[in-house]
């Protein structure tokens, strides 16, 4: 096992630090314990699989960027993050946070999957981009499943405060094609990143 760079260290106490303060004050606790809930016990995981498999700073970055921005969300289930009241400018008549954190998804997530991709699985730089394109979008689609699921088994407001259609019929199709967007933006930007290259 490597020892894990300062840096990623940081990044990890981050997150332990992010749970607790998700959850206090909580707008809906059983949702944010079911959002949160997952975090914790993947935290040791998380060191050890950086212990076994060295990834770069910028990919431990964008997946703990994305972490943080889940916890942040959680704390208001998604659906109720104040960002308005942050930022005026930025008032509409839907909250349209969530549909942020799927974009972020995609584009936080395809640096460490190609990443991955090209040291420990043997793929080429285009065979990795095309896998971590569809990652996201398998992801985003076992999420919406998820979701539904959900529907069948929570208190019909506590399901829409989780699930966050507020009240759009497409919400799923529009929170996939997001993610999908923001892998597909990303792409170049991983493809000609500077520790890239020393992967080839």
């Amino acid at each position: 096992m490597t020892p894990l760079p300062k840096a990623q260290g940081w990044m990890l106490a981050a997150v332990v630090l992010g749970i607790p303060l998700s959850v206090w004050g909580a707008l809906y606790p059983g949702n944010t314990w079911l959002q949160v809930g997952p975090v914790a016990p993947g935290l040791p995981f998380a060191w050890r699989a950086l212990s076994r498999a060295p990834i770069s700073n910028a990919s431990a970055a964008c997946i703990t960027a994305f972490v943080l921005l889940h916890l942040l969300a959680a704390r208001w289930s998604y659906s109720f993050v104040p960002y308005d009241t942050w930022f005026p400018p930025l008032e509409a008549e839907r909250n349209h946070f969530d549909r942020l954190v799927h974009f972020a998804f995609g584009v936080l997530a395809m640096a460490p999957i190609v990443e991955v991709g090209v040291r420990y699985w043997g793929l080429s730089a285009r065979m990795a981009m095309v896998f971590a394109m569809a990652f996201v979008l398998a992801v985003g689609g076992l999420y919406e499943i998820f979701e539904w699921c959900l529907t069948l088994i929570l208190a019909p407001e506590a399901a829409g405060a989780y699930n966050g259609e507020q009240g759009d019929m497409f919400d799923a199709q529009k929170d996939m094609a997001l993610a999908g967007l923001g892998a597909v933006l990303t792409a170049p930007i991983v493809h000609r990143a500077a520790w890239w290259k020393g992967m080839q």
